[in-house]
């Protein structure tokens, strides 16, 4: 027999759902409510701490698919056009949008597929279409703007650029004449990594005992270190000093490679209010 002060999990679900409704709908739609039936649908275990929030992994994709793949953006987005919006943290800070990615990639046609579908653009998104005037306009109405940074770090003029080369055409032609013409909207330059000293830095990094508990650092496809999750590719790693980077542009955050005999021992990783030490492996 049940404890009677027990109170079951659909009954608390329909309940509160009633009791959210009843309140903003008149009372005699309820006068007959026991007629209806609320279909619980369990929410998965993988989502029950973020749900109402939209699924991690979703956004993710439609993030990463947004820097190259028309079609399969068009099948998330269509089926749920708030995904236009997606924004992604790539890690320590390094936040991207949906519409950021087709942007520096120069993808015209992504931007604006999700332009129709309510994605919000800014300097960034106009700078890849090669808009001359309101980009130009932009600047002059917030002189120094041209010195801010997109996604990874990457600069106002590289957006530009990469929107002329996926279509050349005049207008984005002059823009990016007119930003490299300021002499500061290229972004920071940061300093030269080898071959041989990239080489001594590549392996994998642990700072505790669980299997995801470390970094990995790689090569990735422009020859430049990175730093991911254990066994993962991740964001690329900006020399600003030796031995010590940056991450992706993310200014808040340094990684210093700790050197003996000329062999590197272990990563330390500071950011606000928290430093880890990985040990080479």
């Amino acid at each position: 027999m049940k404890n009677k002060d027990t109170i079951s999990r659909r009954f608390l679900v329909r309940n509160s759902i009633l009791g959210i409704i009843g309140g903003t709908l008149p009372s005699n739609i309820f006068a007959a409510s026991n007629i209806y039936e609320i279909q619980e649908s369990p929410i998965p275990s993988v989502n029950k701490y973020r749900y109402p929030s939209i699924e991690e992994s979703i956004v993710n994709e439609v993030v990463g698919l947004s820097h190259f793949n028309l079609e399969k953006v068009k099948t998330l987005v269509q089926a749920r056009p708030e995904l236009a919006k997606a924004t992604w943290d790539w890690g320590f800070g390094d936040w991207e949008t949906a519409l950021g990615a087709a942007s520096h990639t120069g993808r015209r046609d992504i931007i604006e597929f999700l332009l129709s579908y309510g994605a919000r653009p800014d300097i960034y998104t106009f700078s890849a279409l090669g808009n001359y005037t309101l980009v130009k306009s932009m600047i002059k109405a917030m002189p120094g703007i041209q010195k801010n940074l997109g996604p990874h770090g990457i600069s106002l003029l590289q957006h530009a650029k990469n929107g002329y080369e996926f279509e050349k055409n005049k207008s984005s032609k002059d823009l990016v004449d007119y930003l490299e013409s300021l002499g500061d909207a290229d972004g920071i330059k940061y300093l030269l990594t080898t071959d041989e000293e990239n080489k001594k830095y590549l392996g994998d990094y642990k700072y505790g005992p669980n299997d995801y508990e470390g970094f990995s650092i790689k090569l990735n496809m422009k020859k430049n270190i990175s730093l991911g999750k254990i066994g993962k590719n991740g964001g690329t790693l900006n020399k600003i000093a030796a031995n010590e980077f940056i991450y992706n542009g993310t200014s808040s955050v340094k990684i210093q490679f700790a050197i003996v005999d000329e062999q590197v021992k272990s990563l330390i990783i500071s950011e606000p209010g928290l430093t880890i030490t990985a040990n080479k492996i």
